[in-house]
C-alpha cells in the first residue's frame, strides 16, 4: 500500500463546503473529514450531508434525504425542489464563501454547483468521477470548466482526465482499504449459518427492482441448470430490502421446478465472502467480488433498443470492473443473447470445478487489490489541501 506522506497540521480557519447525494457519498465525505481536520483542526464543514458526515461533526443545511432520488419520473416529479436546493446552496456560499467546495459523487447535481462555484473564484473539487471514459465522453468538456481537481478512485480513469488536461489525482477505492486482503470465507458462513462442507454460489441479479425483473429468473433457471448437475451446491441470495426480497421470493414462486435457496436480507459481501463462485449483474457488486477474490460470472440484460442505443455510445471493451482494471480479461460477461440459463451456468461450473484457474484468479485480483488500496480517505485530504495552499499563495 502506498502510504500517504505525514498531513502538515494548520490552524487556519478553513470551511469546507461539501456536497453528498447519497448514502455512499455520505461514507466518502465522513472518511475526508476525519482525515481533513487532521490536517486543519479548526476547520468547518457545511454543505449536504447524511447521518455518517454528520457525526462528523458537519453541518447540513437541507437533509441529504432530498436529494437521494432514482428514476427518471422521480428526478421529473421533483425537479422545481431540486433547482431550489441548488439555488439555496450558491446562495450561501456565495454570502459566505468556502475556501474549497467538493462535490462527491451525484454530478447531475453537484457538476453544476462546482462549476458556478469556481466561476465565482472559488476552488472546487469533484470526488468519484463520473463514467465519462465510457460513455457521452464529450462530457469532459463541461467537467473541465467545472473543477479545478478530480478525485478518481480507478487508475484508468486518472489517465483519461490526464489525456484531456484536467487536474487530477487517483486517490485509490475505500472499498479496497475496508476489504481483507485475505478474505475471512469460514467466518463469513459461520455468521450466516451455512455450511462449511458444501460448495456456495451466491446469486446478485441487482438491488432495483428493474434489474430483479430482467435478470431474477434468468438467473435462478441457471441455478436450477447449475443444480442439476450438481446437487451439492447451495444456492444464497442477498436480497437489498424486503420488496426485493418479496420479488425474488415470487421469481421462485413461479418456477415450474422447486429449487432450494437461501435468501438473506442485506448483508451481500458476507454472503459473497462465504461462497466459492459468484453469479451477479454488472455493477459495483463486480468490484466488491473481486476484492473478496471471488470467481466470478457476470451476466446483463437489456431491452432490444436500449441495449443498441447503449452499444453505440459505450467506448469501452468491457462492463466489468475487473477486466477494464486489468490488462487480460479475468472475468466471463455473458450480455443479451448470449446470457442464457445454460452458458451462465456452465461458465459457473468451471470456475467451480477449475482449481488452477481459481488460484490464478485469487493471484490476479490480489494484485488488482493492492493497486487500489492506497488509503483514499488521506489520498484525497492530501490532494484537496495541496489545491487549497496553492490558491492560498
Amino acid at each position: 500500500m502506498d502510504h500517504p506522506r505525514a498531513a502538515v497540521v494548520s490552524d487556519r480557519k478553513i470551511t469546507f463546503g461539501i456536497i453528498a447525494g447519497e448514502a455512499s457519498g455520505d461514507i466518502l465525505g465522513a472518511g475526508l473529514i476525519r482525515s481533513l481536520r487532521t490536517r486543519y483542526p479548526n476547520a468547518r464543514f457545511v454543505g449536504i450531508g447524511g447521518d455518517e458526515m454528520i457525526a462528523e461533526g458537519f453541518h447540513s443545511l437541507v437533509p441529504m434525504e432530498r436529494l437521494s432520488i432514482m428514476g427518471l419520473v422521480e428526478v421529473l416529479g421533483r425537479i422545481r425542489e431540486l433547482f431550489s436546493i441548488r439555488s439555496r446552496l450558491l446562495s450561501y456560499f456565495f454570502a459566505t464563501p468556502p475556501d474549497v467546495v467538493i462535490g462527491i459523487d451525484s454530478p447531475d447535481f453537484t457538476l453544476a454547483i462546482e462549476r458556478r462555484c469556481r466561476e465565482a473564484g472559488i476552488p472546487s473539487v469533484h470526488y468519484v468521477s463520473p463514467s465519462v471514459w465510457a460513455w457521452r465522453q464529450k462530457r469532459i468538456f463541461k467537467i473541465a470548466k467545472s473543477v479545478d481537481l478530480m478525485l478518481t478512485l480507478l487508475p484508468f480513469e486518472a489517465r483519461f482526465y490526464e489525456e484531456h488536461q484536467v487536474p487530477v489525482a487517483f486517490v485509490g477505492h475505500p472499498l479496497a482499504d475496508r476489504i481483507p486482503l485475505i478474505p475471512e470465507t469460514g467466518k463469513a458462513r459461520q455468521d450466516l449459518g451455512l455450511d462449511d462442507n458444501v460448495p456456495l454460489l451466491a446469486i446478485l441479479p441487482g438491488s432495483r427492482a428493474g434489474e430483479v425483473e430482467r435478470l431474477g429468473s434468468l438467473f435462478l433457471e441457471a441455478a436450477r441448470w447449475i443444480q442439476a448437475k450438481r446437487p451439492d451446491v447451495q444456492l444464497v441470495i442477498p436480497c437489498v430490502n424486503r420488496e426485493r426480497e418479496k420479488q425474488v421470493r415470487d421469481l421462485i414462486e413461479a418456477l415450474e421446478v422447486k429449487l432450494q435457496v437461501s435468501i438473506v436480507r442485506g448483508r451481500s459481501r458476507e454472503v459473497m465472502a462465504a461462497s466459492d463462485v459468484v453469479l451477479l449483474a454488472s455493477g459495483t457488486a463486480t468490484l466488491e467480488a473481486m476484492l473478496l477474490k471471488k470467481p466470478m460470472v457476470v451476466g446483463y440484460r437489456l431491452s432490444n433498443l436500449s441495449y443498441a442505443l447503449i452499444s453505440r455510445l459505450v467506448k469501452v471493451p468491457h462492463v466489468s470492473l475487473p477486466n477494464l482494471l486489468s490488462k487480460q480479461p479475468l472475468v466471463p460477461e455473458l450480455l443479451q443473447d448470449d446470457a442464457t440459463p445454460e452458458s451462465l451456468g456452465s461458465a459457473v461450473l468451471e470456475r467451480l470445478e477449475n482449481q488452477q484457474e481459481r488460484d490464478r484468479l485469487v493471484e490476479a485480483f490480489t494484485e488488482l487489490h493492492h493497486t487500489l488500496r492506497q488509503g483514499a480517505d488521506e489520498k484525497a485530504a492530501q490532494a484537496i489541501s495541496r489545491l487549497i495552499e496553492e490558491k492560498a499563495r
